[in-house]
């Protein structure tokens, strides 16, 4: 039996192709195999599909009638190849008797926590009926500022937010490395442990059909694990891949994030995938930095804030920052800007951002 009630399972794009960009079906309909094995142990699955733009650029390479820019070419792409890719999976599920649900998302409605909530809520109705969701970005709509880096970080908001007990990335690797894969000496790092640096060991260069790397899929890592969730990174092109994770883990190399145990409210959770949405910061002196980072969990005061960037109102999400221009986390702020600025220094005011929401990076 595995610990795991709940995953969240995201496969890229280097997974779910061939070489030429199409599809390969027999990859998609093992990796579907093993997802609903997992269901009938047990185990619910969320699953966070690339594919869509490469699925689409394979059916549409050789008659786009105009030359187009990448936005225009990635929208149409998508757009295509999101219906092949999503009819794909219904008939391969449907084969189990299990049926799915699509989920399109934007980066923007994960700004706001009733939002957040709604897609939540959308997806917990989803799981109660026995529907598997299949998540992936609207990339017919969301182009530039509002992508997500690629869809590991929308892996580890989904994981997040659903309250997954482990995230599995799969790739066309077998996990991070410590050197160059393949020369003499170098293997796969079996564990990471909380705190530890990756930084020498991280290739920066993207895969072939996706947007992101692994320096990517690493920084998602470790946020998520930071959350409380296992985090596993695996070969998706390797035979029995998602069974072998969750029940034979010494039978195959993968690159595990082992999760801190003290755990994290709901609300921060959601406010530690939100720097993106950050509508201001707030700059803090060199000893409230030093307050803040300390082992006892304390409220950002006033008193610490040398400077206030930016326009926000009461509840939206800043950026915190040391004078030097480092980020130290994000939060949710408990007053408008103008009222920052008027407290700006004093001794004799409430917290700027209660610890309950503030997320250190």
């Amino acid at each position: 039996m595995t610990a795991y009630r709940r995953i969240a399972v995201k496969i890229g794009s280097n997974v779910l192709t061939r070489g030429d960009g199409a599809l390969d079906v027999t990859r998609m309909s093992a990796l579907v195999d093993q997802m609903a094995e997992l269901r009938r142990k047990g185990v619910e699955v969320i699953l966070i599909s690339s594919g869509a733009v490469a699925s689409g650029r394979s059916e549409l390479q050789d008659s786009v009638r105009r030359k187009m820019d990448s936005v225009d070419r990635r929208q149409l792409f998508s757009a295509v190849g999101q219906v092949k890719l999503i009819n794909r999976y219904y008939e391969l599920f449907r084969e189990h008797h299990i049926p799915v649900g699509q989920v399109l998302t934007m980066k923007e409605n994960f700004a706001t926590r009733r939002h957040y909530l709604n897609q939540r809520n959308c997806m917990t109705v989803m799981l109660e009926n026995g529907i598997l969701p299949i998540v992936n970005e609207n990339d017919t709509i969301s182009v530039t500022e509002l992508m997500f880096t690629d869809n590991d970080e929308l892996s580890g908001l989904i994981a997040s937010m659903m309250d997954a007990q482990a995230l599995i990335i799969l790739t066309n690797v077998d996990g991070i490395y410590n050197g160059k894969p393949g020369a003499d000496g170098v293997e796969v790092i079996r564990e990471v442990a909380p705190g530890c640096s990756l930084d020498d060991y991280i290739q920066t260069e993207k895969s072939g059909f996706g947007r992101g790397g692994m320096q990517t899929k690493c920084g998602i890592a470790r946020k998520v694990a930071d959350e409380g969730i296992d985090v596993m990174i695996a070969n998706g092109r390797r035979d029995n891949v998602l069974i072998d994770l969750l029940f034979r883990p010494d039978t195959l190399p993968f690159t595990r994030f082992r999760p801190r145990v003290d755990g994290m409210s709901g609300v921060k959770k959601w406010i530690a995938h939100s720097a993106g949405f950050a509508k201001g910061e707030i700059v803090l002196n060199t000893a409230a930095v030093a307050v803040i980072r300390g082992e006892r969990a304390v409220s950002l005061l006033p008193v610490g804030v040398v400077r206030i960037e930016g326009e926000f109102e009461k509840d939206d999400i800043v950026r915190v920052s040391s004078v030097d221009g480092e980020t130290v986390g994000v939060g949710r702020v408990s007053c408008d800007s103008d009222e920052a600025r008027r407290q700006q220094g004093r001794h004799d005011c409430k917290p700027l951002i209660h610890y309950d929401y503030l997320y250190l990076e």
